[in-house]
């Protein structure tokens, strides 16, 4: 086709890019200049709620609700004969990679790119791809293809942790004394079970790993690195970030289920990368019993097709018995928006994950006794946790009766509830204030780690040590813990918290949108899950 010639284009739904502060773009990019990108297609049927509780195998799920063969066969014929490159396609998981020249794939979606790098950085900064507006596909695919990602290859999402020095921190905590603390269930370990981890950047040294079990006098699990759209486990370049998040990781859960194979997907700090690789990993054989992602953004940094898409591989994930724990935040109920407002941080924010918020614990480290928890809320800046209510997702129904608050505070002027809401979050919590953090190694540093990004893994390695002592894994388990409980009642299998808050939002008897339904008693969970 004559590269001038005009396209039937028509817009792509949810694809409008919502302004990111903090870049600046520098121009156009070469016309040459290579581009990968992931396209989610529809699925061939609904997917019922009722499958979210694990009972489909891989092959089923592709069967019945991935994407047809047919709009298999429309998107990448279609897309071949407009001079774009199909570099994967899997029905099951509904995605097709495609890659071409700048000129091309700006064409074919009906969109600008230009290169953008950080506002206050120098010219040898990284330089990153940028979109605004909305985008636009070819008119056969209309309905059929659902979102397009990557074009804008600006970092999606931000690790959710702080880190102090080992002797700064006030109290700490290996990962088994606080699976004292929160009464891990006996005689399991996750043995049989695979625990997948998401990670955006980074990477972990083998040795590090190696001399941090040895101290704990537990053997060295098995940690296998996954590589997803051409990243790799690259250590060494970035102590104090994402190879801090990447060694808390894997050291929490490793340490906490210690019998569990981890696989630690590594995948580019995109919207595309990022569902690339949960998507990947929840497809994986064997099934993990759980996906740990310590990373998100604020809701309304995404755009809608993403939010979407994302959603809908956390709800693939749960159809085939994947829990998946993310961590709530680690800036309070503003998820550090600049607006004043509230905001919920995002996949947590997502129905089918397990939000994991935090808590500030002091605890005897020898008997496992607690002397207090509370919200973790360290001031203006210095971190607390994420926890509210979502503006994009509609309140579950296992949620309907717990109080979930309609708008900041949660009550009117005469102190009366509000009504319901969206989707209320954290679930869930543990202790993540890093003045009462995490004893973690990395890059042969000793250092004490908080925030919500340890939740996830510690809820993780929970997960699998109850899908072992059950025999099977869980899929979404919220329906379970919540159980038809009503707001200021205490859930089975937890500890309430009711002291303290995260800004905007306090705790309280029951589910509040600080610490959800409280911190766990993994025994007492063993008969709820």
């Amino acid at each position: 086709m004559d590269a001038e010639e005009p396209l039937n284009l028509v817009p792509l739904p949810g694809s409008d890019r919502p302004e990111r502060a903090g870049f600046q773009a520098h121009g156009a990019l070469p016309p040459d200049t290579p581009v990968q990108a992931t396209l989610v297609l529809r699925r061939r049927a609904p997917l019922p709620d009722d499958a979210l509780t694990g009972q489909l195998t891989p092959q089923e799920l592709g069967e019945r609700y991935g994407a047809s063969p047919e709009d298999v066969q429309l998107v990448t014929s279609t897309l071949k004969s407009l001079g774009v490159t199909i570099d994967e396609e899997n029905a099951a998981e509904r995605r097709v990679r495609v890659s071409g020249p700048v000129s091309v794939l700006a064409r074919v979606f009906g969109t600008d790119l230009a290169e953008a790098r950080p506002a206050d950085a120098g010219a040898d900064a990284p330089s990153f791809r940028q979109r605004t507006g909305g985008l636009s596909i070819p008119a056969e695919l209309d309905g059929v293809v659902t979102a397009v990602l990557g074009l804008d290859d600006r970092p999606q999402a931000r690790a959710h942790f702080r880190l102090t020095p080992a002797a700064a921190a006030a109290t700490s905590y290996t990962p088994p004394q606080l699976g004292k603390v929160y009464d891990f269930p006996a005689g399991t370990d996750g043995s049989g079970q695979t625990i997948a981890i998401i990670e955006l950047g980074g990477g972990y040294v083998q040795a590090d790993l190696d001399s941090y079990f040895a101290g704990l006098g537990i053997p060295t699990p098995s940690v296998t690195a996954v590589g997803v759209d051409g990243a790799a486990n690259v250590p060494g370049q970035d102590p104090n970030g994402a190879d801090g998040e990447v060694m808390l990781d894997i050291e929490v859960a490793g340490a906490l289920a210690p019998g569990a194979s981890l696989l630690v997907y590594f995948a580019p700090n995109t919207d595309a990368g990022f569902l690339d690789a949960v998507s990947t990993a929840a497809h994986a054989t064997p099934t993990p019993a759980a996906i740990s992602i310590s990373w998100g953004q604020s809701e309304d940094q995404w755009t809608a097709q993403a939010r979407n898409a994302f959603d809908q591989a956390l709800q693939d994930a749960a159809a085939l018995g994947v829990t998946t724990t993310v961590a709530a935040g680690d800036d309070g109920s503003t998820d550090r928006a600049s607006d004043g407002k509230a905001h919920v941080d995002f996949p947590a924010s997502s129905p089918h994950a397990l939000a994991c918020g935090g808590t500030r614990l002091e605890a005897n480290t020898s008997t496992g006794v607690v002397q207090s928890e509370t919200v973790w809320n360290n001031g203006a800046g210095n971190g607390a946790t994420g926890g509210g209510v979502s503006d994009v997702f509609a309140l579950p129904t296992w949620q309907q009766n717990v109080g979930v608050p309609s708008g900041p505070g949660g009550t009117d002027a005469g102190g009366a509830a509000n009504g319901p809401g969206g989707r209320g979050v954290p679930d869930v919590s543990a202790v993540a204030d890093p003045q009462t953090g995490y004893q973690v190694r990395v890059d042969g540093k000793d250092l004490v780690i908080g925030g919500t990004s340890a939740v996830a893994p510690l809820w993780a390695a929970l997960i699998a040590r109850l899908a072992q002592s059950a025999g099977s894994r869980f899929g979404l388990v919220q329906p379970k813990l919540y159980d038809s409980i009503r707001a200021g009642q205490v859930a089975a299998g937890f500890r309430d918290i009711t002291s303290g808050n995260n800004g905007v939002y306090a705790a309280g008897a029951g589910w509040d949108a600080c610490t959800g339904l409280g911190v766990p008693d993994g025994t007492k969970l063993q008969s709820v899950l």
